[in-house]
């Protein structure tokens, strides 16, 4: 596995990264005090089931605009292959590689049943209530389990309530959704799940915030590998846009220092581009865009997806209990 750069709209990210780094310390020294004034705000968009190989062949101007001010890097899911951390590169098992910043065999998840996961990995959502009550947490999300099950949101067995706000559930409304064969009620959920995001962001500045959107997964099933997907990229990529446009008016409009970090959770086949869960390179390898300025080496070097949450905290300044701390897989990828 090696580290590739889209080649349509994106330039190099070490060298911006470099650059970035170095005028951010440039700054740093000449306006010490008023950077400390803003306010650190965590957005991640996970959006289902797309190949490196897809986004770096798809025109999406949105997430070009968020590399620009940060990077792009492939990373990989599915732990050590052949170790006693090797996860199934599926859908509920990545979400909570990223949450926790553990592999499977800590976090216990291993398919999208999500029967009986260990509460005892904590995940970023109750690192950020521990530490500091008052944060304002929010989730979006067009698969209601994210909430009730892998946070466990109000179980006492996973830290009690963590979110603040949660716009979900959607799936479960037939007479708004009705469902058909072809699953595009996913689509139509996708939409109002980034339109409430934005509108939130806009409205409200949560301090860490999870939006997750479902519909690349469903055309990948679907029609594997093909135009159907590129469309579906396209897609999502307009509503990263809506997303990434508050977050810009906030920062400039407001005292706030936001991350925003978008990934996918596995890739596919690479016969069809249909199915995943196995340990070939395509379902292993995903990626991984950020707007940060302050993107480390780790960056450029093949990181995972156990690497988001330690950079989310990282990011908020959140103390991680040592109890908690000694569990993760996972290193921040921001300075």
């Amino acid at each position: 596995m090696h580290r590739h750069v889209m080649g349509h709209a994106k330039t190099n990210p070490r060298l911006r990264t470099a650059c970035s780094v170095l005028l951010f310390g440039m700054s740093s020294v000449v306006s010490t005090w008023s950077f400390a004034q803003d306010a650190p705000k965590a957005l991640f968009i996970l959006v289902d089931g797309i190949p490196a190989d897809v986004i770096e062949q798809t025109p999406t101007p949105q997430l070009d605009d968020i590399v620009s001010a940060g990077g792009y890097t492939r990373a990989y899911v599915g732990g050590e292959a052949g170790g006693a951390s090797e996860s199934p590169t599926v859908s509920a098992v990545g979400y909570n590689s990223l949450l926790t910043g553990t592999w499977a065999d800590k976090h216990q998840v291993y398919d999208n049943a999500i029967e009986n996961p260990n509460y005892e990995v904590w995940d970023i959502f109750r690192i950020a209530k521990s530490h500091d009550p008052a944060l304002h947490t929010a989730l979006f999300s067009t698969w209601e389990d994210n909430r009730t099950k892998l946070l466990g949101d109000g179980l006492p067995a996973a830290g009690g309530v963590k979110l603040d706000y949660h716009f979900d559930g959607f799936e479960n409304d037939t007479l708004r959704f009705p469902h058909d064969e072809e699953s595009e009620y996913i689509k139509f959920i996708d939409t109002l799940v980034s339109e409430e995001a934005a509108r939130y962001v806009t409205d409200s500045a949560p301090d860490l915030a999870w939006v997750y959107l479902q519909h690349t997964d469903d055309v990948g099933h679907r029609y594997g590998d093909g135009p159907q997907m590129r469309e579906a990229v396209m897609l999502m990529d307009s509503h990263i846009g809506k997303i990434w446009r508050a977050i810009k008016v906030r920062q400039r409009e407001h005292d706030e220092d936001w991350l925003l970090i978008v990934t996918t959770d596995h890739g596919r086949d690479a016969a069809t581009g249909r199915r995943h869960g196995g340990q070939s390179e395509r379902e292993r390898t995903i990626w991984i865009a950020s707007n940060s300025p302050r993107l480390n080496g780790r960056f450029d070097q093949m990181p995972a997806i156990v690497d988001i949450m330690p950079s989310l905290a990282r990011h908020l300044g959140l103390s991680i209990p040592a109890s908690v701390q000694s569990q993760l897989d996972g290193n921040s990828l921001i300075d």
